[in-house]
């Protein structure tokens, strides 16, 4: 008789983490690294490895990774290579957002990741260049010429990721939070913005990991609505633990959102039911990859806990 063994996402998270960090080490750095065409500033790449390394759950590399593993199990499937440059890429993207969400033209916050914000840190002008600067490395990262990553999926890559941050994802849905400060918004208007400017990066992440892979349709669906639940899930939590966290646990400034009278699900629904949508969602994604047919869904599904019972 085989024995199944039991799935660790603390040891599974342990060894990804690793390989992320050390790769984003390497690429965010004062020396060209192979594959790059050449040695960014000393003081700007200071900048960028102050937003980017050494804090963060990594949340959107791992479900770049644990996608692409529901997809090709094994230590040395095709696409590997791939999977880990999207895993760096989408992260520099959520890097170079906070950096510029945090200025004080937008949220105006002084801590993240538990530390000073980028331009408290080295100032105004240097936190705009750094996020700019890890934005076009994010795309420079994918798309290597050294032969490592067939075109095709450099091409399907960067479609994902620049859909994801662009006026139609990220940047967009900031967009519509900055213009609903002081308005009262529908639930499904807030589904939509949060959607956009969270949800949108967190899908496009599991969607990357399938695109280095091949995936079937029924896997793709299934993917794709695991991803929206999660985005959506993720901002829902992260509206609860404004409320009920504490800055040194969270890493960031607390309350901030009714102190600039942001529209959040615990505003519209209160904190209880807030909570109870949390769960609802979660149901949403374990159920959707049990709709994937595919079978190693392990890392998803715990991640996917991981993100509902944060702060718990």
């Amino acid at each position: 008789m085989s024995l199944v063994r039991e799935f660790s996402l603390e040891s599974w998270m342990t060894q990804r983490l690793s390989e992320v960090e050390q790769a984003l080490d390497n690429w965010v750095s004062t020396q060209a690294p192979a594959g790059l065409a050449h040695a960014a500033p000393v003081e700007l790449v200071h900048a960028m490895r102050y937003a980017v390394l050494d804090g963060g759950k990594r949340l959107r590399p791992l479900l770049v990774l644990a996608s692409f593993e529901a997809l090709s199990p094994g230590e040395k499937s095709p696409g590997q290579s791939a999977a880990l440059r999207a895993a760096c890429a989408v992260e520099l993207i959520h890097a170079y957002s906070l950096v510029h969400d945090d200025m004080p033209c937008m949220d105006n916050d002084v801590l993240r990741r538990g530390k000073p914000t980028v331009h408290v840190q080295f100032g105004q002008a240097s936190a705009l260049l750094a996020g700019d600067a890890l934005q076009a490395l994010a795309f420079e990262i994918l798309t290597p010429s050294d032969g490592s990553v067939a075109a095709d999926t450099q091409a399907r890559l960067c479609a994902l990721l620049s859909r994801a941050a662009g006026s139609s994802g990220m940047a967009g849905g900031q967009a519509i939070d900055l213009a609903s400060v002081g308005h009262a918004l529908s639930e499904q208007h807030l589904r939509e913005m949060h959607q956009l400017k969270t949800g949108a990066l967190i899908q496009g992440s599991v969607l990357m990991g399938a695109a280095c892979a091949s995936p079937s349709p029924e896997a793709l669906s299934g993917l794709t609505a695991y991803g929206e639940s999660m985005g959506l899930a993720f901002q829902v939590v992260d509206d609860i633990l404004d409320v009920i966290a504490d800055a040194g646990k969270l890493g960031k400034t607390v309350g901030k959102d009714a102190q600039n009278d942001k529209p959040t699900y615990v505003s519209l629904m209160g904190l209880s039911k807030s909570q109870a949508y949390a769960q609802e969602l979660l149901a949403s994604a374990l159920s959707a990859l049990e709709a994937s047919g595919l079978r190693d869904t392990q890392a998803l599904s715990a991640l996917a806990g991981m993100v509902v019972n944060r702060g718990h």
